[in-house]
């Protein structure tokens, strides 16, 4: 803003000064208006529209106190600064009307009126720089509003698909020949990439899967929504894992299908996944694995370990095929299988290290949901860094 542009407001008493400080300060390039007391000066801020951006006064004149009218402009109108031109040298006055709002203090007379432009263009400068701070901050609050109310609905919405999330995973499941199927999930979000499902098939087959998606977050959560969608209705239309032959390759026809439709659907994401069926009049099992880490952990009564195999994630490469393992259960047993966010929790750097250090947890526990979840303490962790998801299918086995 340019010196013609700035309005000014002179109160003295001394009609010579105040005139030497008017020609001066017009000569400079202001906008002056001048008034002889503090009274006229009120009056006059009351009558205008547009109010001086900086006001200049005598603290000694005859028809009212300096000290007083500062304190009258802080009350009605703080928002324009005020520089005192006095006589009086008095250090309490001078005390007095800095802590009355007064931004600088100069004594008369004025023998340079140069320290005066000084003054005021240093008072202005401040005052523009208040005000910019002043619409940022209006600024700063009207965005942090929008941001609190776009937290409000994202959290609500978020909220909302966790539980359609939630009521789209199994509720738990126990066989009349003893198997029990559970699992529990700790998203690192309200929405999980991790996903686990699980069905007897033909009262004969029990097929589960436990499915980690990339990333994190609404996108990773719709993934495992399709992916639940997809797999209910190869086993509902194609009847996958209702007989012996899809027994023996039904894992890898899935993976297969999935592979192909996230290539053709374009969603952006890859998976890892581990798929298991048991024959429940066998107890022979047979599985696939893609991409999936930690490998699920077997425990029988001769001890725990990590099953074998390995395979190529989903919906990275096209046309892929997964080798299906085999493996027959002893009458008591417990598979555990895991998301690798469980390997975050554990405080070891290398993971060799991390894995052993779960084999060793879990071989404590009995293999149940509430015993692996109790020995992980993974109910009571805050601010997980990733998805966990654990899934338990045993059999004979207490909690």
């Amino acid at each position: 803003m340019t010196s013609a542009s700035r309005k000014l407001l002179i109160i003295d008493d001394d009609a010579l000064v105040r005139q030497s400080i008017v020609t001066y300060l017009t000569d400079s390039g202001f906008t002056v208006t001048a008034t002889s007391d503090a009274p006229s000066a009120l009056d006059l801020l009351a009558s205008i529209e547009n109010l001086p951006d900086l006001i200049l006064t005598d603290l000694r004149m005859p028809n009212g106190d300096g000290l007083q009218l500062l304190q009258t402009l802080n009350d009605l109108h703080d928002g324009i600064p005020v520089i005192v031109i006095s006589g009086a040298g008095v250090m309490n006055d001078v005390v007095g009307a800095l802590r009355l709002g007064a931004r600088d203090y100069l004594i008369k007379p004025l023998v340079d009126l140069e320290v005066l432009i000084h003054s005021i263009n240093k008072v202005l400068d401040r005052k523009d720089l208040e005000e910019e701070n002043r619409l940022y901050r209006a600024q700063l609050e009207e965005a942090n509003r929008e941001l609190k109310e776009s937290l409000r609905v994202l959290e609500r919405d978020q909220i909302a698909g966790r539980r359609v999330q939630r009521r789209l995973m199994p509720a738990g499941l126990k066989t009349e020949g003893g198997y029990t199927a559970a699992h529990t999930i700790v998203p690192s979000l309200f929405l999980s990439g991790d996903f686990v499902d699980y069905a007897f098939i033909k009262k004969r087959y029990l097929a589960f899967y436990l499915a980690d998606v990339s990333g994190h977050g609404a996108s990773s959560a719709f993934v495992t929504i399709w992916l639940k969608h997809l797999v209910s209705r190869m086993v509902r239309e194609e009847g996958l894992f209702g007989d012996e032959n899809s027994f023996t390759q039904g894992a890898n026809i899935m993976l297969r299908q999935i592979n192909r439709e996230l290539h053709e659907t374009r969603l952006s994401h890859h998976l890892t996944l581990f798929v298991g069926v048991i024959d429940t009049y066998t107890n022979q099992m047979h599985y696939v694995v893609a991409g999936h880490l930690p490998m699920p952990i077997l425990i029988t009564p001769e001890g725990a370990n990590y099953l074998t195999g390995r395979g190529k994630p989903v919906g990275i490469f096209k046309d892929v095929e997964w080798d299906v393992y085999e493996c027959n259960l002893p009458d008591t047993f417990a598979l555990v299988c895991f998301s690798d966010g469980v390997l975050e929790i554990m405080p070891d750097q290398e993971l060799q290290d991390k894995e052993a250090r779960l084999l060793k947890l879990i071989s404590a526990s009995s293999g149940s949901l509430d015993s692996v979840c109790n020995t992980l303490v993974i109910k009571e962790i805050r601010d997980n860094p990733d998805d966990i998801a654990v899934l338990s299918i045993s059999r004979g086995v207490g909690e």
